[in-house]
């Protein structure tokens, strides 16, 4: 019995040794929130998100982690919806993450800077760019892509470069869209120019015929739409079925290729102001190489941008040399010239993007290439 006994005491301990080591191998992880959305009518381009973010977590760890630590990560699905990223920010900052990476809609990112900022944690918004998030970022949040001042700044001189003079503008009510929508309006008004249609749909309405003939009967040289590319595409076909031949551009809400294959030839010609994408980067080459021998595609529109979000995230605590949020946050606001795929990364005073990295983009033959 003896014999049986001093076994039995063995087996216990060999897992309880085993458990704690478990434990602590756990306790050593680096938990990294992703908030992107990966359900509704946006998440082609949330799981591209997670997907680079992902993939940038895997190179991190292969290099050694992040202060010995192996870096793990937790998604927050936020549906591109108000409600639901509130309690996708709640669900991170209950798990205690040490950073949030992601950010795509600009609507449903906004009411989650607070939720990150009562709990302090560090988020990198690598896509959303309503200007309203400057105001309500307590300081913790950090925006690498360009605001939408720098947007309407390219939208605005392209128009005046093709003679504009009468815009439509559509958009959908939302944070990112109207944010777009009115700073164009006031800059292409200032500018001594006319708004003569400016008209707000609901998402996934799909009959746009009476918007079609509004926006015909006031002749307008252009039309801008500010929202995102699933209505957008339906309105484009719609337009061009209707017989507009004019001008139209989208923002970089619309800059998947998904808006091509959803109208067709319909988006000939159809010009996008966007964030730099992996085609026109030439340091994403191994980046994009990367990501299709993964997930047998393509990267998306912004999933460069993300791949970026993480890479800083991890210098950021790097150089904080802590898993410390306040030291975190401290060590991002002192970013200069952090190089990325998509570009040098520097941060204003309001936590933005120091430089402009918008582009021009004209759909051509099926795809996005650059305006020349």
């Amino acid at each position: 019995m003896k014999k049986k006994t001093k076994v039995f005491a063995a087996v216990i301990g060999g897992t309880l040794a085993g458990l704690l080591m478990l434990g602590q191998a756990g306790a050593a992880d680096l938990k990294i929130g992703i908030m992107v959305p990966t359900t509704g009518s946006e998440a082609t381009a949330g799981k591209d998100m997670e997907n680079a973010i992902k993939q940038a977590v895997d190179e991190i760890n292969k290099g050694g982690g992040v202060l010995g630590m192996k870096v793990v990560t937790m998604t927050g699905d936020d549906g591109c919806d108000p409600q639901q990223a509130t309690a996708a920010a709640s669900k991170l900052v209950s798990a205690d993450v040490v950073g949030v990476v992601g950010g795509y809609c600009s609507g449903a990112t906004l009411p989650t800077l607070k939720i990150y900022g009562d709990a302090g944690t560090p988020f990198v918004i690598a896509a959303a760019n309503s200007t309203k998030l400057i105001d309500a970022n307590p300081g913790t949040s950090f925006q690498i892509n360009s605001t939408g001042f720098d947007q309407v700044n390219s939208a605005v001189g392209l128009f005046a470069d093709k003679g504009v003079k009468k815009l439509a503008i559509v958009h959908q009510g939302d944070g990112y869209s109207e944010d777009l929508a009115k700073l164009t309006r006031d800059k292409w008004t200032a500018m001594g120019h006319e708004v003569v249609a400016y008209a707000v749909v609901n998402k996934g309405e799909q009959d746009q015929s009476s918007l079609v003939t509004k926006i015909k009967s006031k002749a307008p040289d252009a039309v801008f739409w500010t929202a995102y590319y699933s209505d957008g595409a339906l309105l484009i076909k719609q337009l061009r079925q209707a017989g507009f031949r004019k001008l139209i551009a989208v923002g970089d809400g619309s800059n998947s290729p998904k808006l091509l294959e959803i109208a067709g030839r319909a988006a000939e010609g159809v010009y996008c102001f966007s964030n730099p994408t992996a085609d026109y980067l030439p340091a994403a080459k191994d980046f994009t190489a990367a990501y299709k021998a993964r997930y047998k595609q393509a990267p998306d529109a912004y999933g460069p941008l993300a791949y970026d979000g993480m890479k800083l995230m991890a210098d950021a605590i790097t150089r904080a040399g802590s898993t410390d949020k306040a030291a975190i946050v401290k060590a991002l606001k002192e970013t200069k010239d952090f190089i990325g795929i998509t570009g040098a990364i520097s941060f204003t005073d309001k936590n933005t993007l120091a430089k402009s990295n918008f582009v021009v983009l004209i759909a051509k033959g099926g795809k996005w290439v650059l305006n020349k």
